[in-house]
């Protein structure tokens, strides 16, 4: 039978998903431990070995291999814009939009200090914007002329003030730095244009990030990695928000992605205000947008989770006073890979859960403020109004092996006692319960209408 072979190099797993494009059905899935640090293809084969023993003998043909990939600490890149609030911001926004992990985010001017700091920082990709097009065009030159100096040698994609950009290719050319150019990410005020960054974002990912991280291997093997896992699940989010010409999408949802380092919130929505009478404000939202949160994981952040939660929030999922939160969550950070296995254990990765939850939601949404004027009561929003979202979707290991899932989601929706915070309200929880988000975004690529219809079958309604 005719198949692809999907594969997400994970940060912690590599998963494997294959999937027979002429009954659009998905044949088997399979998982193991992320070899990044010896060889990846360790991983790939052992995980590839469950997966021929879970297709049971089926002669399966692969025509393709696509794959997408977080492993060795995923996309990690530093933006920089003008003002903190409106080409900053959008920089930031376009990055994490394209699966990147966002380490910093600098305005104004470069100081010597922070090219010290970005030199001496982990990163992949450095994105320079700055100025809306006509606009100030001093400030992008300047850091132009700052990265030009320090000798960082990492690729620079350019999405600025349209004016000044051949004045930065110039400075970037003469220091022989490798840059691509490509539209404002904010070409008037509050106007957002992120997708043509996003898209120059991922091509260096594919042309140069992926050997750099040792990967070239897998790259050999397979048909090619085409993105960052995170914007593969963005990718797929959005197909089956959106639909395509020949299937019709599901509408508005968001998307909770709970993992060992960090929890990822994907909303599909315009987020425009859904109650009369209420002002926008602020830099314009993306209808596909990411939020990462780097302190609110399962492992690797347990213990920055504790301390963005607080014990007494914990306490309130756990239903249990008696239990040593700091020490459970110490012992969690330092053995990464713990599975649980008792009754205790379960209760306090599902209260872990809830509370990664409930904070990313609270993050991600969008606030409604109350202000009093000589006219009256007005009422303003910052960010995305989620209220009337239909579908709240959960991926990642707490959830799928949960036997509540629908409740570690519905720590996640709108609160009473908390009104400002625009979270869903009566949302329809679905479960990914076989990872199969990331591959439909890799299916996607070429399969985008089947894409969708596997979503429709596979993604799970939970109560």
């Amino acid at each position: 039978m005719n198949s692809y072979l999907l594969i997400d190099f994970g940060s912690t797993y590599t998963k494997l998903t294959a999937v027979d494009v002429e009954k659009e059905e998905i044949l088997a899935t399979a998982k193991d431990i992320t070899t990044i640090e010896d060889d990846i293809m360790i991983g790939f084969n052992n995980a590839y070995e469950k997966l021929q023993e879970n297709l049971k003998g089926k002669e399966v043909n692969f025509l393709k291999k696509l794959a997408c990939s977080s492993a060795a600490g995923g996309l990690k890149m530093v933006a920089i814009g003008l003002v903190p609030e409106l080409t900053a911001e959008a920089a930031k926004r376009a990055a994490l939009g394209a699966g990147a992990r966002v380490l910093n985010v600098y305005s104004y001017d470069l100081t010597s200090k922070e090219i010290n700091e970005i030199k001496n920082s982990n990163l992949d990709i450095i994105l320079l914007a700055g100025g809306t097009d006509g606009g100030n065009k001093q400030c992008i030159i300047h850091n132009a002329k700052m990265l030009a100096k320090s000798g960082i040698d990492k690729p620079i994609v350019v999405a600025g003030n349209k004016v000044a950009v051949d004045t930065v290719e110039e400075i970037l050319s003469e220091a022989n730095m490798f840059y691509k150019v490509t539209d404002n990410v904010m070409p008037k005020l509050n106007v957002l244009n992120v997708e043509p960054a996003r898209e120059e974002i991922r091509k260096i990912f594919m042309e140069k990030i992926v050997e750099a991280k040792g990967m070239k291997k897998a790259e050999n093997y397979i048909s090619g990695i085409l993105m960052p896992t995170p914007a593969a699940v963005l990718k797929a989010a959005r197909i089956l928000s959106e639909g395509t010409d020949k299937e019709e999408g599901v509408g508005d949802l968001v998307v909770v992605d709970i993992g060992g380092a960090t929890t990822d919130v994907h909303s599909l929505a315009d987020g425009e205000p859904s109650k009369a009478g209420v002002t926008l404000r602020g830099l314009q939202e993306p209808f596909a947008k990411r939020t990462v949160e780097g302190d609110l994981g399962m492992r690797y952040s347990a213990e920055a989770l504790l301390e963005a939660a607080t014990t007494k929030r914990i306490y309130k999922y756990l239903n249990d006073k008696t239990v040593d939160v700091e020490g459970n969550c110490k012992f969690r950070a330092e053995n990464i890979k713990m599975v649980p296995k008792t009754e205790d254990e379960i209760k306090f990765d599902e209260a872990m859960a809830k509370a990664a939850t409930e904070i990313s939601l609270e993050r991600h949404v969008g606030v409604l403020e109350t202000l009093y004027t000589p006219c009256g009561v007005i009422y303003s929003q910052e960010g995305k109004d989620l209220l009337e979202v239909k579908y709240l979707i959960g991926t990642g290991g707490v959830l799928v092996h949960s036997k509540n899932p629908a409740g570690i989601l519905k720590a996640g929706t709108f609160d009473e006692t908390d009104p400002t915070h625009l979270k869903p309200k009566n949302p329809q929880y679905l479960l990914d319960k076989t990872y199969i988000m990331s591959a439909m975004g890799l299916l996607a690529e070429e399969y985008p209408d089947m894409a969708v219809r596997i979503m429709k079958k596979y993604l799970v309604k939970v109560d």
